[in-house]
């Protein structure tokens, strides 16, 4: 059952293990990309997607580039929140911004990820299938309606 949009970036609860984190006892850096992908997925299933059956149809998503600023560090037993939002949709492509946050809501990590739709058997592009790129779209133009309803009340 699809999860119901309400404008938000789709948010996912994290606990930090000690298996996240380096011998200075912060999350290793790369380990943020690993809650990122995470709650990317876990997106996908709150909209009524299954990776293994679209795995089934020959369609998965790859990451194509990602960009990350680093603002604190995490620490062993930290919950997190990790959001997802779309920033941007093309044919074969999406682009998420996306932000790890202590659940004091400390920002720690924020940065943008471009997936790519591609075939399973040959690793080339291919559409986003419609219905889920109609899913994608809700969440796009829901989020610009909270963005523009946040900027209204600032000012």
């Amino acid at each position: 059952m699809p999860a119901e949009i309400t404008g938000r970036p789709f948010e996912l609860r994290a606990r930090v293990y000690f298996e996240d984190t380096d011998a200075g006892g912060i999350v290793y850096y790369v380990n943020y990309l690993k809650f990122m992908e995470r709650a990317r997925t876990e997106l996908v299933r709150a909209l009524g997607f299954d990776q293994s059956v679209l795995q089934r149809e020959n369609i998965i998503f790859v990451v194509h580039s990602v960009s990350a600023r680093y603002h604190a560090p995490a620490q062993l037993d930290d919950e997190l929140v990790v959001t997802a939002g779309v920033l941007e949709l093309k044919r074969a492509s999406v682009r998420f911004a996306q932000q790890v946050r202590r659940a004091d809501g400390r920002l720690l990590c924020e940065g943008e990820v471009l997936v790519a739709c591609v075939s399973a058997d040959q690793y080339k592009p291919r559409m986003i299938p419609l219905a889920l790129n109609e899913a994608f779209k809700t969440v796009q133009a829901n989020q610009s309606m909270q963005d523009r309803g946040e900027a209204e009340s600032a000012s």
